[in-house]
């Protein structure tokens, strides 16, 4: 799940060890212990008693557009998951299954022909949106084609595999895919053809920006304006200043409980533009019952004494990194870039994020335990597999070769306490290094669209990669190859714009390798780390784990490893 941020806890490692030793696992389905009624079992029937009263939701800021074909953050994909639907999803259940792909829209997974290259699906019937329209063929080819002309942020790595996918990135207002997707409405089915087989085709087809939605929606970025949805929930407002709604889709009936299951509140109330303290204190108070932003190093201990059966922490398959611009000075200089991977002190970050119970020094792009990671540290004083300390010397050498000391670095972050604790370390770090580094703080609701776009000549960004599915090409390919890199855009997603020839020839290898042998695949995805670690466009940081507070209120607490917190599974009545 790729997506913005997700607001780690500054605090001390004693602190966040505290928490963590008495916080709650996340076992399935596991509430907080003053719910009676709470499930130990996450039972996947749906218990009717616990239907209805309202989820209030509350965060620092909002994620911007509520577009599920262009919106690419985990504030608002956790949402999506119980609103809009795809030919697939991704099961929604606890734990390591919820990386199983299932029918959704479609009756059946895909009956796949033709050497791989052509999936076709049946369409379930009896399906409508909440404007009370039915779904249709119609539908699914012209949301496919609406990828493209909205300029999705994964339409030129998720997407671009579709015949006539090429023509669609070069002119997307013209997008019509006559022969990629095509829908047979006698016989409700939708065909999908490739230009080669793509074994991660079906976990592309789960992720929010593949959803289906009305044929006559906007061919343009739909904003605060939310697109009816088929999900058990729609919106019925949205004010990014202030506030989200989400309401029952009346027309929704349960079809499949893997796939998409019934909700049990009748509303889900999101408010912006909190302090995280407040929102820690909001939990407390049962005023709120859960907060988006991890709590503040201040109210770490109170939560893992007073309040723990309330927290919940999980690992996460992500980084916290920062972005190099390799098109701009001083980072076009790739000794400037591996000066800054030397210098930076990762442990000093993860004190900053919350203590090692929260996070670890990250060396790669690709996070321990996922597809393809390599245990390699390319940048640690001394050598070796894991990070041990940084090079401060090293780094004031590469600074005097590349002849970039003295020139300004603009360093943007998002304007919550730990990113802007994190950015303000690194603007010391580079004024150590000879550079004179300004601290640029944005709201979350606008950071991460605006350090995508290369007109606000961003030099240094801080910003996080959670994966959209368990795959290496999920972060590189999506991160750094030359398909993610779009001037001008607000969905240019690989931040660094490096764009390298030789790379992206390794990135295709290994995704064609990945077509009939996984494991060789994954070796050539760690190689394609190690190398564009030796590049140095970005300089990984961390990797997180997050903690979910919520009220006394909630119970049935659901952990997705794809999705996260399953918002619509919470009990509040």
């Amino acid at each position: 799940m790729s997506r913005t941020a997700r607001r780690g806890a500054l605090a001390a490692a004693t602190v966040a060890l505290t928490l963590t030793a008495a916080a709650c696992s996340s076992s399935p389905g596991s509430g907080p212990s003053s719910d009676p009624g709470a499930s130990s079992s996450g039972s996947s029937a749906f218990q009717a008693q616990h239907k209805g009263g309202t989820l209030r939701l509350v965060a620092h800021a909002a994620a911007g557009s509520f577009d599920p074909q262009v919106n690419y953050t985990l504030q608002y994909w956790q949402l999506f998951q119980s609103m809009y639907d795809g030919l697939l999803a991704f099961k929604k259940v606890n734990g390591q299954e919820s990386f199983t792909v299932v029918p959704d829209l479609a009756t059946a997974m895909p009956k796949v022909t033709n050497g791989g290259k052509t999936y076709t699906f049946t369409l379930r019937k009896g399906v409508t949106f909440s404007n009370g329209k039915a779904l249709t063929t119609d539908d699914v080819v012209a949301s496919f084609q609406r990828i493209f002309k909205v300029s999705s942020p994964t339409a030129g790595t998720f997407y671009n595999g579709i015949v006539g996918a090429d023509a669609c990135l070069k002119t997307p207002a013209s997008c019509t895919l006559p022969q990629g997707v095509i829908g047979d409405a006698k016989a409700n089915t939708v065909t999908i053809n490739l230009t080669a087989a793509d074994p991660e085709f079906e976990y592309k087809l789960a992720v929010p920006h593949a959803v289906v939605v009305p044929k006559d929606s906007p061919t343009k970025d739909a904003g605060t304006k939310p697109l009816p949805s088929t999900g058990p929930y729609t919106a019925a407002s949205y004010d990014p200043n202030r506030a989200l709604k989400l309401v029952r889709n009346p027309h929704f009936k349960e079809w499949s409980r893997e796939a998409e299951p019934q909700g049990y509140p009748d509303v889900i109330d999101y408010a912006f533009g909190q302090t995280v303290e407040s929102e820690v204190t909001a939990v407390e108070n049962g005023q709120a019952d859960w907060m988006f932003d991890a709590p503040p190093a201040d109210r770490l201990n109170e939560i893992g004494t007073k309040y723990a059966s309330q927290a919940h922490v999980n690992p996460l398959t992500a980084f916290w990194y920062a972005t190099l611009n390799v098109n701009m000075a001083p980072f076009n200089n790739k000794l400037a870039r591996q000066a800054i991977n030397w210098a930076v002190d990762r442990s000093a970050v993860v004190r900053l994020y919350g203590g090692t119970n929260l996070a670890s020094p990250a060396c790669t792009v690709l996070p321990p335990g996922f597809p393809g990671h390599v245990e390699s540290c390319a940048y640690t004083k001394g050598g070796g597999t894991t990070w041990k300390a940084a090079d401060l010397a090293k780094a004031k050498e590469l600074v005097k070769q590349s002849g970039t000391a003295g020139q300004e670095v603009g360093i943007v972050v998002q304007d919550d306490d730990v990113n802007k604790s994190i950015g303000q370390y690194l603007q010391s770090l580079l004024t150590q290094l000879g550079y004179k580094a300004t601290l640029k703080p944005l709201s979350g609701n606008i950071q991460f669209t605006y350090i995508q776009n290369t007109k606000n000549k961003v030099q240094l960004a801080l910003t996080s990669w959670y994966q959209d599915y368990p795959a290496a090409s999920d972060f590189l390919n999506v991160l750094l190859s030359c398909a993610s890199y779009h001037p001008g855009s607000d969905s240019s997603i690989n931040i660094s714009g490096f764009c390298d020839k030789g790379v992206d020839a390794k990135m295709q290898a290994a995704l064609k390798t990945s077509q009939t042998d996984k494991a060789s695949a994954d070796k050539q995805w760690g190689a394609v780390d190690q190398t564009v670690m030796g590049q140095s466009p970005v300089v990984p940081l961390i990797n997180p784990k997050l903690i979910d507070f919520t009220s006394t209120r909630v119970g049935n607490y659901q952990f997705s490893k794809q999705f996260y917190m399953l918002v619509g599974q919470l009990w509040v009545k």
